[in-house]
């Protein structure tokens, strides 16, 4: 009776805590990570974005005054911040449904070419915006 041969395959193993820093993630999975932190962080301001909201609604000195906390130098930061959040997560999102609706995307190269995508348009979106915002117009 003839043997069969073994076929070797590569190792698959957990990589662990040390060696994150020198594993090379995929421009994909990269993308993916950011897209669940921008979810992360707007869920988190959320509520101080709904009291500013409310606030500003409320009477023409609430108005002013979340306007006035708003026009400091490190609120604009994390306008901008918040911002990219929601550039990103909204650009991520359109990314995901591209990939379950159209079965091509889910090639290597659609993966690649749809998560620089994504990161261009986001970015753009928000240096455009930090460019309106710190321009003071």
């Amino acid at each position: 009776m003839p043997t069969v041969p073994k076929t070797t395959r590569p190792e698959f193993r957990n990589i662990g805590l040390g060696d994150l820093l020198r594993y090379r993630m995929p421009l994909a999975a990269i993308v993916s990570i950011l897209h669940r932190i921008s979810g992360a962080l707007m869920f988190l301001l959320l509520p101080v974005v709904l009291w500013a909201f409310g606030l500003s609604l409320r009477s023409p000195q609430g108005f002013a005054e979340v306007a006035s906390v708003l026009g400091s130098w490190p609120m604009k930061l994390v306008a901008v911040v918040l911002f990219w959040g929601l550039a990103h997560h909204f650009c991520a999102g359109i990314r995901h449904l591209g990939s379950d609706i159209c079965p091509r995307m889910l090639s290597k190269q659609a993966g690649r070419r749809s998560a620089v995508s994504v990161l261009v348009v986001s970015l753009l979106a928000t240096l455009l915006f930090a460019i309106h915002v710190f321009s003071g117009a």
